[in-house]
Order: C-alpha cells, then sequence, then structure tokens
C-alpha cells in the first residue's frame, strides 16, 4: 500500500464528498507529510502501522517541540485518513482506542532494564567494525537521555573528562531545543564505548572523507552521521534483540527518565539532565512508575481487589 496515493485518495474524498475548503486541505496534507517522513525515517510500511506505532509518532512530535495543541491537529488528521483507509480498504484502524489516552500519555512505553541492556549489546556484531560506532552511539542515548538530535550533532569536543578526588567524571555538552545547553554526565559504560569507537574505528572512517569533520560519530562516508541513519541503527539493534516493543530513540529518552526515576532520582535533577523548562514535562515520566506501583499493589496486597 503505498502512503503517498491513499493520501492522494483521502484528499480528494475530503474535496469531493465533503467539499472541505482548501486551506482545511492544506493543513491535511501538511500535516500527513510530516507522518510520511516519520514512516520514512522508521522504516515502517504504512501496512504495518499500529497503535504503538502511532504513540511514538506522537513522542517524537513532543520531542521536536511542537505544542499540545499542534500534536492534537495532527493526531486528529491521521484518525481521519486511517478512518477513511478502515472504510475503503479494509484497512484496521490503528486510532480506534486512541482516545482512552490522556494527553498525559503521549509517550511511548519504556523498555525494561533487561531490554535496554539487550538491545545496546545486540548492537556490537563481531566482525563489523563499524557496529563499535552503533554500540557507543547506544550508549550515549540510554547514559545520557538526549534527543537523537543531540546526539547526531555532537561534535569530539562536547566530551569533557574531569577528575574528582574520587574518580574521573565525563560528561557530555548538549544542544537542546532554542540552542540552549546542558552538561550531563556520562556513565562508565557509555564512557567505553566512546573511547572504544574513537580509537578503533573512528579513524578509519575519518579518513574517508576529504573534509575533517568535527562530528563525534561518522557516517561511513567519513561525515556527520544524519537522523535518518540513527534511527536505522537503533532499529536495527532492535530486531538483532528480539526486542518486540516498538523502538525509537526517543524510547530511550523515555528509558532513560523513567530508571532514573525508579531508582530514585529526583524529578528536579531529571528535569535538569532531560532539559525541560519546566517540571510539569517531566512529571510526564512518572506515569510509568506510578502504573508500576499500582500493578504491584493490585497483585500483592491481600485487599487490593475483591
Amino acid at each position: 500500500m503505498d502512503f503517498a496515493i491513499e493520501q492522494r485518495n483521502f484528499l480528494d474524498h475530503l474535496r469531493v464528498e465533503r467539499g472541505l475548503a482548501e486551506n482545511t486541505l492544506s493543513a491535511y496534507e501538511r500535516d500527513l507529510r510530516v507522518f510520511a517522513q516519520f514512516l520514512k525515517d522508521s522504516h515502517f510500511l504504512l501496512e504495518a502501522v499500529g497503535e504503538s506505532a502511532i504513540l511514538s509518532y506522537r513522542g517524537v512530535l513532543v520531542e521536536r517541540g511542537y505544542s499540545q495543541a499542534s500534536i492534537s491537529r495532527m493526531i486528529s488528521a491521521l484518525r481521519g485518513f486511517f478512518r477513511y483507509l478502515s472504510r475503503e480498504k479494509g484497512f484496521i484502524d490503528p486510532t480506534t482506542d486512541l482516545e482512552k489516552f490522556s494527553a498525559s500519555r503521549r509517550l511511548p512505553k519504556a523498555l525494561t532494564i533487561s531490554e535496554m541492556l539487550a538491545l545496546i549489546d545486540a548492537a556490537f556484531k563481531p566482525g563489523q567494525p563499524v557496529t563499535l560506532r552503533d554500540r557507543a552511539l547506544l550508549e550515549v542515548l540510554y547514559g545520557s537521555g538526549a534527543r537523537v538530535s543531540e546526539i547526531v550533532g555532537l561534535d569530539i569536543a562536547d566530551i569533557h573528562k574531569f577528575k574528582s578526588q574520587e574518580h574521573d567524571v565525563e560528561t557530555v555538552k548538549l544542544r537542546g531545543k532554542g540552542g540552549k545547553e546542558r552538561i550531563v554526565p556520562l556513565g562508565s559504560f557509555a564512557s567505553a564505548a566512546i573511547a572504544d569507537y574513537l580509537t578503533r574505528i573512528r579513524p578509519d572512517l575519518a579518513k574517508k572523507s576529504a573534509k575533517a569533520s568535527s562530528a563525534l560519530f561518522l557516517n561511513q562516508r567519513g561525515t556527520r552521521l544524519s537522523r535518518q541513519s540513527a534511527w536505522a541503527i537503533v532499529l536495527e539493534a532492535a530486531k538483532s534483540a528480539g526486542v518486540e516493543s516498538h523502538v525509537s530513540p526517543h524510547v530511550f529518552r523515555h528509558s532513560y527518565a523513567t530508571h532514573l526515576l525508579d531508582g530514585g532520582a529526583d524529578i528536579r535533577v531529571v528535569q535538569e539532565l532531560l532539559g525541560h523548562a519546566s517540571v510539569t514535562t517531566t512529571q510526564i515520566y512518572t506515569l510509568i512508575t506510578i502504573d508500576k506501583v499500582r500493578e504491584t499493589y493490585s497483585t500483592a496486597h491481600p485487599r487490593a481487589r475483591k
């Protein structure tokens, strides 16, 4: 099923059958174009789109800084599009139960710690040196909670190591929305993966480009890794690890925040690490921990349920 063809058919339906104004049709077209790019970036076929993909798309829109009003409008456009496909083509509508998710549940579900570790481990493949880069990329995604755009925008000079009385501390400078910078610590696993990549494979990648790049993560041509390539690396690792939950770079950020809160981190600290202007945004990530508490209570306490 070709998305571009079905989009044209849908817009023709809105124009002819429902008589919508051209401005409204243009808005539908713009919103659907964003979703089409999401499908391309995440290597999704239209017929494979399910509820988890829609939730992941909503999370990507949040990551890109769209307002809640814009996100609601874009999801509404998708509802209309998939209702049309369901009626005309017998397509299973993935937005049917979307209303049950409140705005605060717009982010993808976090992976478990074991799923995350399996995914990172699966990124490296013996005999394929370039996958040292892939493992380092995933370690930094999970170890910093950064957006994928922040990760691919990193330069080597953004990695710093400081000596303290007890041990060395490595940090990374991230450039977030609006050009705001923040410095977050990296764990020992991310630091080791970066060091491995920098010494064993990045020099070979850098030689493939006539112009030296300051980028931390390079592609096979020796230039800066793109967002699309980072997406592909994440999806390939998930496939190799057999992680069935829908995975995207944003799931790493969600998992990072959720696992910090599960481990007892103060929400204000997590707010700073994520670069949120308001703690209200960070509180979205507490929902999954609240669900875990509720689930544990309902299954473990003898008087929780009749």
